[in-house]
């Protein structure tokens, strides 16, 4: 019962608004602003309680949650009622926990409806060199524990120019940590895309499904291939291997959850672990959003936690473990009910 609690409130926590930080606080570590993800475009902490952590925006201002502090100890309310008794803030290497997790490029080609990354504010736009990520893990392995490498990135310039620019990125960071797994997020569209990552050096993909739904993909990717997308992760489980292949379903845009499963299925059929992610709407987003699917209602905490079981029992029924996964999302697990690792 004290599990099915905390998932519960992780769910909540992931569905909510942001964490109201008290007056004077000052954050023990380097606060995230990220250009990727759920969390991007906005400042933001990773909480940890009872073995679960989730990244949260944070404010001054306002927010859902409050972070309270007495005597030391870390709590958050809501509603002026204690939702957890006991929090604690862990460091960001970059973007994620003990992951250095660079976004190589936020702007891209395509108009996916609910990718902010190219939509947000152009400062943010880091444009980091080969070089500079190499010294920036160094750095960053060097004061606090670093697991893994991770990359994302928007489709510039072509699809060829940006894997050429994962590729390139990933030998100069596997040459100098031999021994750290690298995971990338690229969008790729034929087998000699994904066979370079893999030579380059990279330990695991994630190739996005985006949806299970055909017809609701075509709508909010209406310039990607889901055909496509599923021929290279098939022909990356070949490459990589099983459970080194990822895939992110977004749910929440007017799919079934009867799609999802019968996804899932096929997606672990072939050794591919689907990651469920929860969609995430805000000022940036919301009209193409709209545009796209129409109005869809809230995902609720049961929903989430449905559906999360279900993903477990198929991972389990053919042999696959998000914890086998070093890197990316799975990893991280602080956008997530991660199989194995919240439940």
């Amino acid at each position: 019962m004290e599990e099915d609690l905390t998932v519960r409130k992780k769910a909540e926590l992931i569905l909510g608004g942001g964490v109201k930080l008290p007056g004077g606080f000052v954050f023990p570590y380097r606060v995230s602003t990220s250009t990727a993800g759920p969390g991007a475009g906005s400042a933001s902490a990773v909480f940890s309680f009872s073995g679960h952590r989730v990244k949260k925006s944070i404010s001054y201002d306002s927010g859902e949650f409050e972070l309270t502090e007495d005597a030391g100890l870390l709590s958050i309310k809501r509603r002026g009622e204690v939702f957890l008794e006991e929090v604690r803030i862990e460091p960001v290497v970059f973007h994620s926990p003990e992951q250095a997790f660079f976004n190589l490029d936020q702007r891209c080609m395509f108009n996916c409806a609910f990718c902010v990354s190219p939509l947000l504010d152009k400062g943010l736009d880091k444009r980091l060199s080969d070089e500079d990520m190499v010294e920036m893990t160094k750095k960053a392995a060097g004061e606090q524990k670093v697991v893994s490498i991770s990359l994302t990135s928007g489709v510039v310039g072509s699809i060829d120019e940006t894997v050429e620019r994962f590729c390139s990125c990933v030998s100069k960071l596997r040459k100098e940590f031999p021994r750290l797994p690298i995971g990338v997020e690229p969008y790729v569209s034929k087998r000699d895309h994904v066979k370079a990552l893999k030579d380059a050096g990279a330990t695991e993909i994630k190739l996005n499904i985006q949806s299970p739904n055909k017809e609701i993909f075509e709508r909010v990717c209406p310039e990607l291939d889901q055909n496509n997308i599923i021929e290279m992760l098939l022909f990356s489980a070949e490459v990589f291997g099983r459970g080194k292949v990822t895939s992110n379903m977004i749910f929440g845009m007017g799919e079934t959850d009867d799609e999802i499963e019968k996804m899932t299925e096929f997606l672990c059929s072939k050794g591919i672990i689907p990651t469920f992610r929860v969609l995430r709407t805000n000022s940036l987003n919301c009209g193409p959003l709209v545009s796209a699917v129409g109005r869809q209602p809230q995902v609720n905490a049961e929903r989430m936690i449905k559906l999360a079981k279900m993903q477990k029992a198929k991972l389990t029924a053919y042999g696959l473990d998000t914890r086998d996964c070093r890197t990316m999302c799975l990893e991280c697990a602080c956008c997530d009910l991660v199989p194995f690792r919240d439940l």
